[in-house]
């Protein structure tokens, strides 16, 4: 059985741009780079519903340039886990491991979802800015989030911040009406944080609606310390199509 790449699905559509858009991209990319590619809809397809498991260095360095994030963060899985052997189309296909590690992901059995969260959210949460007099700011993002099985991962629209340029993902796990994982954020690289990027934990209880997310974040600050703050996700709208998302890809009241 194949995993779905819900991770590299939902950079997409916070990207605004369809399978078929995607491929262009990329491919007008790899001319801008000196390394023409044959992306296509097909492939997307493919990387997306997992029958390719991972990109070729061609396709993973200009899906790295177009989405702005590295290969690792894009749902693919560790190379290291299994040999990987080229498919002729783009990618590659997982085979049986020389080691004796089993092909695939085996992850331990997990709480059934109660129900289905995929839709546009708005993430909020507050930090302490120990540079500019222990400050509180607030950070907000409309974000693009997917649910395949007990995973969610989440992508904030290109224009959907409340600080421009910071784009935000999310990669969580739920359990019950708990929802565990790590988010990452990009920062302004004319911000007050210089591009820096910054990442760490995160755990919310869902409420009972289903429409609210509540919990804390934790992570280090600029001065190399660990911080911590109140996080909440809400739920804006079910639908995940091109019409409601270019809706949501504004910043934040």
């Amino acid at each position: 059985m194949t995993t779905p790449n819900s991770t590299l699905r939902a950079v997409r559509m916070g990207l605004l741009l369809s399978q078929d858009e995607f491929a262009r991209v990329l491919r007008e990319d790899g001319e801008r780079a000196g390394e023409p590619n044959n992306a296509s809809k097909r492939l997307v397809q493919r990387w997306e519903d997992g029958s390719t498991a991972a990109p070729q260095p061609l396709y993973a360095r200009a899906l790295e340039r177009v989405t702005g994030m590295p290969i690792d963060a894009l749902g693919f899985p560790s190379p290291v886990l299994a040999r990987v052997a080229d498919d002729g189309r783009g990618g590659h296909d997982l085979q049986d491991s020389p080691v004796g590690i089993p092909t695939g992901t085996v992850s331990a059995p997990q709480t059934t979802p109660r129900g289905n969260y995929s839709g546009v959210w708005l993430s909020t949460y507050e930090y302490v800015s120990s540079g500019r007099g222990n400050e509180v700011f607030t950070g907000k993002h409309y974000v693009v989030l997917l649910q395949h099985g007990n995973r969610l991962t989440g992508r904030s629209l290109p224009n959907a911040s409340l600080n421009p340029d910071s784009p935000l993902t999310l990669d969580l796990q739920l359990d019950g009406s708990t929802v565990t994982g790590t988010w990452t954020e990009q920062t302004a690289s004319d911000g007050y944080y210089r591009g820096a990027r910054y990442f760490g934990a995160l755990q919310m209880l869902v409420e009972p609606t289903g429409r609210r997310m509540a919990g804390k974040w934790v992570g280090f600050g600029k001065e190399f310390d660990v911080n911590t703050g109140p996080w909440e996700l809400r739920l804006m709208d079910t639908s995940t199509g091109k019409a409601t998302l270019a809706s949501y890809n504004r910043p934040p009241d």
